[in-house]
């Protein structure tokens, strides 16, 4: 495992950004496998600022997302689907048609899962996959556990994933409950993982999940059992990782 120690949040979103336009000029028909949430955020301007001076082309790119929650519509401002083309595609030449996320409206779990795994498979699998840090060990929405989650599927999401999520809507009780994600085998697949985390809030976390056990108590921690994986956090982040002091 490769880290990049970022002096803050800014820096973080740059290296990060860095890794993954590498990838793009490297491979311009790629497959990148993203997330959501509030971490990847000044990635995603960073990658958007490079595209608008010219130095990004994302014509050729296909990209898979993690998960979605389920119930949502797409025009919901809650859905990744809204998230994902807010911060990121609505500003690129990205393609509409080469742009995937589960669909949250789909009732059927297992029609929509077997479908959003196809999908991947078809496409060759991913070739760069980013990812955040869930504060109790998540990635996607692979939740804490007594195994670990194979292929895409839906999940019950714990109270605590629910708890970090209610600053986005109205109340806790508008946060849906259940999610559509990618599986921790779907994630392992891809050929190079790239984990974005910043802030003192999630340091016990980081520690757990890349120097403690591997286990599906702590879901990240099978990261460790992966050959390509790059960790780009900040110092707060990374202030309890026993190699780094």
């Amino acid at each position: 495992m490769k880290i990049y120690k970022a002096t803050d949040y800014r820096d973080m979103s740059r290296k990060a950004a860095n890794i993954i336009s590498a990838q793009i000029i490297m491979k311009p028909d790629c497959v990148l496998g993203l997330a959501t949430g509030s971490t990847p955020i000044g990635t995603y301007e960073q990658l958007v600022d490079w595209y608008k001076k010219g130095d990004l082309d994302f014509s050729a790119v296909t990209t898979v997302n993690l998960d979605e929650y389920k119930g949502l519509s797409k025009d919901n401002d809650q859905s990744y689907y809204y998230f994902m083309h807010h911060n990121l595609f609505d500003h690129v030449n990205i393609l509409p048609e080469n742009t995937h996320l589960p669909d949250g409206t789909e009732p059927d779990s297992d029609k929509e899962c077997a479908r959003y795994e196809r999908l991947i498979q078809s496409l060759g699998g991913v070739d760069l996959q980013l990812l955040g840090l869930g504060h109790n060990g998540h990635i996607g929405f692979n939740e804490p556990g007594e195994a670990f989650e194979k292929e895409t599927h839906c999940v019950d999401l714990q109270e605590s994933t629910i708890e970090a999520n209610k600053r986005f809507f109205a109340s806790a009780d508008d946060v849906p409950r259940q999610a559509y994600t990618m599986g921790i085998k779907t994630i392992m697949q891809a050929r190079k993982i790239l984990v974005v985390v910043n802030g003192e809030g999630k340091a016990d976390i980081v520690r757990d999940a890349f120097f403690g056990p591997v286990t599906p108590a702590v879901p990240a921690s099978i990261l460790q059992m992966h050959n390509d994986v790059t960790l780009v956090a900040d110092e707060a982040a990374l202030s309890k990782m026993p190699k780094l002091k």
